[in-house]
């Protein structure tokens, strides 16, 4: 059992950054891929950005490639994403996820979810 929680949410205006943290339970964080979503109220959640067990390969959704920046500490439990050049159609709830998978995984075949960290960019 994995659990995942979420913080550094918050409201920031357009061009600022944020960073969100994934602080993951358990001993084997490292035989995890893990990966960000993004949900707006009334729509589909969506992929945002993902990375492989050990950090070498990373996979970032067309709408934040270049912004968006996916990270892992393994020896912390933690995963991150770093958003710059915040947009108001970023304005999300944003959840991590966490597979059993030594290989990147872009859909939401995961196996465990935070409850999510809301992000909101005023324009």
């Amino acid at each position: 059992q994995v659990q995942l929680v979420e913080s550094g949410g918050g409201l920031v205006q357009a061009g600022g950054s944020l960073r969100l943290s994934c602080a993951a339970s358990g001993r084997t964080f490292s035989h995890y891929a893990m990966g960000w979503f993004r949900q707006v109220s009334g729509k589909e959640r969506e992929f945002v950005a993902a990375i492989n067990w050990n950090g070498d390969s990373t996979y970032y959704a067309d709408s934040v490639k270049g912004r968006f920046t996916i990270s892992r500490d393994n020896a912390k439990n933690t995963v991150y994403l770093q958003m710059n050049s915040l947009k108001p159609e970023d304005t999300a709830v944003y959840y991590c996820a966490a597979r059993f998978s030594l290989v990147l995984v872009t859909t939401e075949m995961y196996d465990y979810w935070g409850q999510g960290t809301q992000v909101t960019v005023s324009s």
